[in-house]
């Protein structure tokens, strides 16, 4: 079945539309970002129109919650120099919500020109209200630290340990210095919800943004991906469902003028990683 997105109109993008762009991002992998992603995309989805980028163009995975595993056309071909492919070509309708796969091959990796992925962002920002970037879990190299750098804020996954608040802190501090703001803090994958508690002063003193929510270890987060679904579609009862989709109403959306948001991706500089690599 092709699951490309029919509504995909660039003529469309005339017309005076508002967007935000987010980061879901963390700082180290194994968090839930993309689970995060993905479920804060079907919850928004109902008020907005959404689109969920797989930006993580060494180690993406997004494809496979999303049943497009098969995907003919994906994130790196728009990101090779001498591919035909278009953005509508690799924008897919599924669950409510436009998702952009990214492929796994390393060859495709190598390939990627991390700033191409500026005017992939622009295109997209004039077809949506919200943009979710699923960033990478480091920031190692210039693709990696690229979503952050183009998003409007971020929304920072985190578990609640004091390793990963100092992981998710230099993305943050990272994230401030090129005027990324911040939405929140999600903890996810929550096994004992008073460890949120034990770090709550910590975060709120070095985030400036609300924590957002609390998130629930859950089985059926893993279930979802082996039926590849997002965990909102494969069990929306489930109790990490059901946090997700409460803390998608407490998200803020700020709609900014989308030409004016396209405009800036295309201008934006792209930086190098903090290691310099």
């Amino acid at each position: 079945m092709d699951h490309r997105a029919a509504c995909f109109n660039p003529v469309m993008a005339q017309t005076e539309v508002m967007v935000e762009v987010f980061a879901v991002a963390s700082g180290k992998g194994g968090t839930g970002k993309t689970t995060a992603a993905l479920a804060l995309g079907m919850a928004l989805a109902e008020e907005y129109t959404v689109t969920v980028v797989d930006a993580d163009t060494g180690m993406a995975n997004l494809l496979f919650h999303t049943g497009l595993d098969d995907a003919d056309v994906t994130l790196h071909d728009l990101l090779i120099e001498g591919r035909t492919a278009t953005v509508s070509d690799a924008v897919y309708d599924r669950f409510g919500m436009r998702v952009v796969p990214c492929g796994t091959s390393l060859d495709g990796f190598r390939a990627a020109d991390p700033d191409r992925l500026r005017e992939v962002i622009a295109e997209l920002s004039r077809e949506s209200d919200v943009v979710l970037l699923d960033s990478p879990a480091t920031l190692a190299a210039k693709s990696a630290v690229l979503p952050v750098v183009l998003a409007d804020r971020t929304i920072t996954v985190l578990q609640p340990t004091i390793p990963a608040l100092s992981d998710g802190l230099k993305l943050r501090e990272y994230a401030r210095s090129y005027g990324t703001g911040s939405a929140g803090v999600i903890f996810n994958r929550v096994a004992d919800p008073s460890a949120v508690d034990r770090i709550t002063e910590h975060t709120e003193r070095y985030f400036d943004g609300p924590i957002l929510g609390v998130v629930p270890e859950s089985d059926a987060v893993q279930d979802a991906r082996e039926a590849g679904e997002p965990l909102l579609a494969h069990a929306p009862d489930a109790a990490a469902a059901r946090a997700f989709a409460d803390i998608a109403a407490k998200l803020d959306v700020q709609q900014q003028d989308a030409a004016a948001v396209a405009d800036r991706f295309r201008s934006a500089v792209i930086p190098d990683s903090p290691s310099g690599e």
